[in-house]
């Protein structure tokens, strides 16, 4: 069988012309940087001969917790080409976190900024990690330092579409954090399948403005390029302005909500800016409808919306073309080759339009979580589909709505309440910027309907004015027992809402 490294298959779409430039640094120390494809497949090979001189055990962990860089991307694709599994961490992890990851993952290589080797190393030694390096995004660190004493050609370690290429820890809200076995088969197809479906071609430039820690950057963002032989303008952070200001060169942006929100903010979004452009994708949280709007309005693009989440990658995506075929408010249709379903709490289908657990399968489904098979067995069902854990309808076209997490429902005085429908209620009265709805305990109904309203900037916003208006609007047993009103939301670094912070920061507000 010829081997399925994910490696192999990204370096066989490289341009003919290995000295055209691959990727340029937008920011950061020394920018602009320029690195051909040339040097992609010189310092991959060398950073792979490196972790091969080490002598590690097969298909060994390598954890990395650095700052953004050409070179943390360089790393990635020598731990792959080496046969390694990679295990990228949130730089804004702390120690507690770092212990467990390590001592949950067992790696034999970490990787960490300068500034954290003293804590990092710590950990890790005391875990029974042998080799600790620091990589910085200014290009400097023991890693390269290392590395540079190694041959520049290397053989790609032969692996099957069933071997593991990486392990990646879900936010883990509810209880510890798993551990998602991705293998190199899940990760290729679907980095093949979105290829084709959202059209990469020759002469696609890519603006990466997203972390590469993530499933959103690392994989979708950097295979995608990757795949389609195609340059990358990269930020090590997401700046608005200086964002729009290279959109005339680029065709392609990825980014969460949050950046549309602020490139609407800029002056510089305008139709001639984005003249060039092919395709905006927004993912890793759910898009407004009316950032959806407003941005169609001032772009002359209609932003495309799609899903996944860490266990799959990508799921479904609203269509490449036509442009007016993308729906606001849905994540379009599944992927071809992907499964999606809408079943009830006992496991029975659901007709099109109601609102169910969302079940999905296909190539690019993950393996089950990293040392927990009874977590794994308790996530997939009898006939093999996985359980996203997404609550969800499915319309008669096949089009999908996420409406909230399975754990985000509310039951209140036994009525299941879906914070979303809410949210998107609050979302249109005069004055909201944007709203969480979450559940809290409460003596009577079990659970309490509660909502965080962030106003627009300059209005002014009535937490009992708001409900008041919703009693209009929808039943009452969905109209929050109370409603405040907040300068932001808490987010993560993929910009979605943390509401376990909410219903913990309102969890007593009812208890007697």
């Amino acid at each position: 069988m010829s081997s399925q490294n994910l490696f192999t298959a990204l370096r066989a779409a490289f341009p003919a012309d290995l000295d055209q430039v691959a990727i340029e640094t937008a920011d950061g120390p020394g920018a602009p940087l320029r690195y051909s494809w040339r040097d992609l497949e010189r310092a991959s090979a060398m950073i792979a001969n490196l972790l091969t001189s080490l002598e590690l055990p097969a298909a060994s962990r390598i954890a990395v917790q650095v700052d953004k860089s050409v070179e943390a991307l360089m790393l990635y694709l020598a731990v792959l080409r080496a046969g390694h599994v990679y295990l990228p961490l949130n730089s804004g992890y702390q120690a507690a976190e770092v212990e467990y990851f390590v001592g949950n993952a067992e790696p034999a290589v970490v990787v960490c900024a300068g500034a954290n080797f003293g804590w990092v190393s710590k950990i890790a030694f005391l875990a029974g990690t042998k080799h600790v390096y620091t990589l910085d995004d200014d290009r400097s660190g023991t890693l390269l330092d290392r590395a540079a004493f190694q041959p520049d050609t290397h053989v790609p370690a032969p692996r099957s579409a069933s071997d593991l290429a990486a392990i990646l820890y879900t936010s883990g809200t509810t209880g510890r954090s798993k551990g998602a076995m991705l293998t190199h088969g899940n990760l290729l197809s679907n980095a093949r399948v979105l290829k084709d479906y959202w059209g990469w071609k020759a002469g696609d430039v890519l603006i990466h403005a997203l972390p590469v820690f993530h499933v959103h950057g690392l994989f979708v963002a950097s295979h995608g390029a990757l795949l389609g032989g195609s340059r990358m303008i990269w930020f090590s952070r997401f700046d608005a302005r200086a964002v729009a200001a290279r959109l005339p060169e680029a065709t392609v942006f990825m980014g969460v909500p949050t950046l549309y929100v602020r490139l609407l903010a800029e002056p510089g979004l305008t139709r001639e800016a984005c003249r060039h452009m092919r395709l905006f994708i927004s993912g890793s949280a759910p898009l407004l409808i009316e950032t959806f709007n407003a941005f169609r309005e001032r772009s002359g693009h209609t932003i495309l919306e799609r899903y996944g989440m860490s266990e799959t990658v990508m799921l479904t995506s609203n269509p490449y073309r036509p442009e007016s075929a993308r729906r606001g408010g849905t994540v379009g249709l599944p992927l071809p080759g992907v499964g999606v379903r809408a079943h009830d709490g006992q496991g029975r289908p659901l007709p099109a339009g109601e609102i169910g657990n969302i079940q999905v399968q296909g190539p690019n489904v993950f393996i089950g979580y990293w040392r927990m098979p009874e977590k794994t067995a308790e996530e997939f069902t009898a006939d093999g589909w996985f359980k996203t854990g997404d609550v969800g309808r499915i319309d008669a076209d096949g089009f999908v709505t996420i409406v909230g997490r399975s754990k985000d429902l509310i039951i209140s005085g036994g009525y299941n309440v879906y914070p979303a429908e809410i949210e998107s209620v609050i979302n249109e009265l005069p004055g909201v910027a944007e709203s969480a709805v979450v559940g809290v305990p409460h003596g009577d109904f079990g659970e309490a309907v509660v909502a965080v309203v962030v106003p627009r900037a300059g209005a002014t916003v009535d937490g009992a004015a708001i409900a008041a208006q919703l009693r209009t609007r929808i039943a009452n047993f969905k109209v929050p027992k109370q409603v405040f009103v907040v300068p932001e939301l808490p987010r993560n670094a993929m910009g979605k809402v943390q509401k376990n912070l909410l219903r913990e920061q309102y969890r007593a507000l009812f208890s007697r």
